[in-house]
């Protein structure tokens, strides 16, 4: 119940076999069906992040500090175990390339003195260097000081350096990109065709390194398909050519033949125009990187309802648009963002966007819980994509850019947390047959990274309130020993593994479970509330929970509750039908009844059927470990089932409603000072100096940047960082249960 840095998953692994005496075998009817379910040590979780920012785009740190934040164990505690650098599409000045100071030198990519990361690339390479053309067609080495592509930046200059920190650091560390989207906002993608990790650190001993692997693929569809790429090119003398198999491409009037790409027209329709060049992007992906590349749309509620006339949000159309067209690339939303210090919490906030002469709430008007309406609301978007029965995942980001009033050292932010030290993905990797584990991280390979984000075997979780997760369903049998079940479960999230289910009586996230009408199954679920203290710099207790007599520090949080989400499978929407389009309601903090959401873009069936918590879970006060089992009596129809927790009772003022769901977050965004509700009033003991960077772990009272109303006399309330540690979540992928002669959970093999 308290939490302590945990072990790399992988080092986790390897010392499963101190507690393999847990993985009792479970008695699931050998004689018929073979396999038991138990601790399955080839799979392990592996945390990530796929979307973050440096100088190359609009970040304000170098490549290299970016991922030594991120990876390292030693000047940061938080340590992902593998790595995207995405930054935005469209085009930059500066060279990223460069190191801060002496600290982040290597032998290949050494400081420079007098330069830095905000140095022009005319100031280093030299204008002549930047390749392509501007948007009216001048080549940009004729200009002073240009901006280069993010095509030639990612393959001539991003990549290198990630294939080589990727043997330096033993660790998966590649190339992605957020790429600004025709017809909407952003998406993190990849392709990572030709991408490789290298096995053993580089030899090279003085400053150049020649990749042994490439991201040409990549840099290629950032040239055709982002739409801040104007660039007419071609790649430079690459040929590149935008043409998509099967589609009108050089027919389409939209087609410029001197890029060959699509060049949607501005102006009335220029939104739906895009809409329509960015499947054609996951087409593209499809038909030549099928099984190398995810596309994944960003903090998809930030930029308000899609605009047919400009480049705003993503509606639920939109989402199942990307899906069929590239069911194995466009498989999940981040629908919990990053910028969770920000003032606006993940920079989602009321009136944030104009257009058609009126003002725009993003969607649902702020994050609820630190997540987005469309992942936080039962029943809401994600609800209705799964109760199609799709295979549509969540996840999470960090999008670091910087930490707002802060340098990039504090512990501090008013507006970024770095990769990995608040929010994670955690995806199952399974080792090659014949494997029992991977031994290092570096054996892990871009390809296999995005092979394990489309099995939706994972899940996200912020401030480290559980770190280890177990969860599968399995038919019920004459035989079926629960309690051998849940034994099953723990011994799996002990080890951080798996739990074998490639027997077809069981199933879990990402996967289906086959049974036939009638039939009970039983569900079992372990969780790791671990040990020690969080990433917080935060000692005082939490103040939201202060508000219901709860005495908890910020960096000791406790699992509440875990609820058990379930809704119903229908089937696919038709393109076109009544219920396949639809924006959800604006003004959505004032008004959130649930008959203003279109058919579209809700699911109805979906509800808690079950939630766990003190006294009605199984716990281990040494390991932490919650465990939790249950059966849905005779199953009549094909359905879902997910998991949500929260370190937040219910009825908690302004979090947590008498339910349990999150509230909105405008109670503790400093954005909107006169919705401010939650009064921070502990009195640290020692004031950090002004302009002094803190490293610590140990501020014991309210910090000197958290909002105040009235401004500078009023009291202090909970906002940015301390808001964010304050109210934590995680959030399952879904197991599905398909019915023999109902409806067919098409989306998941």
């Amino acid at each position: 119940m308290k939490h302590t840095l945990h072990l790399s998953p992988l080092a986790a692994a390897v010392a499963a076999v101190l507690v393999g005496s847990l993985a009792a075998p479970v008695a699931f009817g050998d004689q018929d069906h073979g396999k038991k379910p138990r601790a399955d040590k080839r799979g392990q979780y592996v945390t990530g992040d796929f979307h973050n920012h440096t100088t190359c785009s609009d970040g304000s740190i170098s490549l290299q500090k970016v991922i030594k934040k991120s990876t390292d164990t030693t000047d940061t505690p938080w340590g992902l175990d593998w790595f995207v650098q995405a930054g935005h599409g469209g085009n930059g000045n500066r060279n990223c390339t460069l190191v801060e100071d002496a600290t982040l030198s290597t032998p290949a990519y050494p400081f420079v003195e007098g330069k830095s990361p905000s140095t022009t690339w005319a100031n280093s390479i030299g204008a002549a260097a930047v390749k392509g053309n501007a948007s009216n067609g001048t080549p940009l080495s004729s200009a002073a000081n240009p901006s280069m592509w993010r095509w030639q930046s990612i393959q001539e200059y991003q990549y290198p350096i990630t294939e080589y920190l990727s043997g330096l650091r033993n660790l998966p560390v590649f190339m992605g990109m957020e790429s600004v989207v025709a017809g909407h906002e952003h998406s993190s993608m990849t392709v990572v065709s030709g991408q490789v990790v290298l096995d053993k650190a580089p030899t090279n001993t003085t400053p150049g390194y020649t990749p042994e692997g490439n991201a040409t693929a990549l840099a290629q569809w950032s040239y055709c398909f982002d739409r801040n790429d104007a660039d007419n090119s071609r790649g430079a003398g690459q040929n590149w050519d935008c043409s998509v198999p099967a589609s009108a491409n050089s027919t389409d009037s939209n087609w410029n033949a001197t890029a060959a790409k699509l060049v949607p027209a501005s102006g009335t329709g220029v939104g739906l125009r895009g809409h329509a060049k960015t499947v054609e992007g996951v087409k593209w992906m499809a038909a030549f990187h099928g099984q190398a590349s995810y596309y994944v749309p960003a903090h998809v509620e930030r930029a308000g309802p899609f605009n047919p006339d400009g480049n705003n949000g993503f509606n639920v159309e939109h989402l199942r648009n990307f899906n069929n067209a590239g069911p194995d690339v466009a498989f999940g939303f981040e629908t919990q963002p990053g910028h969770g210090a920000s003032e606006s919490r993940g920079e989602y906030y009321q009136d944030r966007n104009s257009f058609g002469g009126k003002k725009y709430d993003s969607v649902g008007g702020t994050t609820w819980g630190g997540t987005g309406v469309y992942g936080a609301k039962v029943g809401g978007v994600w609800d209705a994509l799964l109760g199609e029965g799709r295979g549509f995942w969540f996840f999470a980001s960090s999008d670091w850019h910087n930490r707002g009033s802060f340098g990039p050292d504090d512990r501090r932010s008013t507006q970024d947390f770095y990769p990995g030290e608040y929010q994670r993905n955690f995806v199952m990797v399974k080792a090659p047959q014949g494997k029992k584990q991977y031994q290092s991280l570096g054996q892990l390979k871009p390809q296999e990274i995005v092979d394990s984000l489309r099995t939706g075997d994972n899940w996200a979780a912020s401030g480290q309130l559980v770190d280890r997760l177990a969860f599968v369903a399995c038919a019920k049998g004459e035989d079926t020993d629960a309690g051998d079940l849940r034994e099953a479960v723990v011994a799996a999230a002990a080890s951080n593994t798996a739990v074998d289910v490639e027997d077809a009586r069981c199933a879990t996230m990402g996967q289906k479970l086959v049974v036939r009408s009638g039939q009970s199954v039983v569900v079992a679920i372990a969780v790791r509330d671990p040990q020690g203290t969080s990433f917080s710099p935060y000692t005082f207790n939490n103040p939201s929970l202060a508000q219901v007599g709860i005495s908890q520090p910020l960096n000791q949080p406790v699992l509440d509750h875990v609820d058990v989400i379930r809704g119903l499978v229908t089937g696919y929407k038709t393109p076109g039908a009544a219920d396949y389009s639809g924006a959800w309601p604006d003004n959505w903090v004032e008004d959130q009844d649930m008959a203003r959401v279109p058919a579209a873009a809700k699911n109805t069936s979906a509800a808690v059927i079950k939630t766990f918590a003190d006294g009605t879970w199984k716990a281990s006060a040494k390991s932490g470990i919650r465990s939790m089992v249950f059966t849905v009596p005779a199953v009549t129809q094909s359905q879902y089932l997910r998991l949500r927790g929260t370190n937040l009772p219910a009825g908690v003022p302004y979090e947590t409603d008498a339910n349990g769901e999150p509230m909105a977050d405008v109670y503790t965004n400093a954005g909107t000072p006169s919705m401010l509700k939650i009064k921070c009033e502990v009195t640290p003991t020692a004031a950090i100096a002004s302009g002094a960077t803190y490293t610590g772990a140990a501020i014991d009272g309210c910090p000197a940047h958290m909002a105040r109303y009235p401004a500078v006399t009023g009291p202090q309330y909970v906002s940015y960082d301390v808001a964010a540690w304050a109210d934590l979540s995680f959030y399952s992928n879904p197991v599905f249960i398909e019915v023999k002669g109902g409806t067919t959970v098409a989306g998941v093999k």
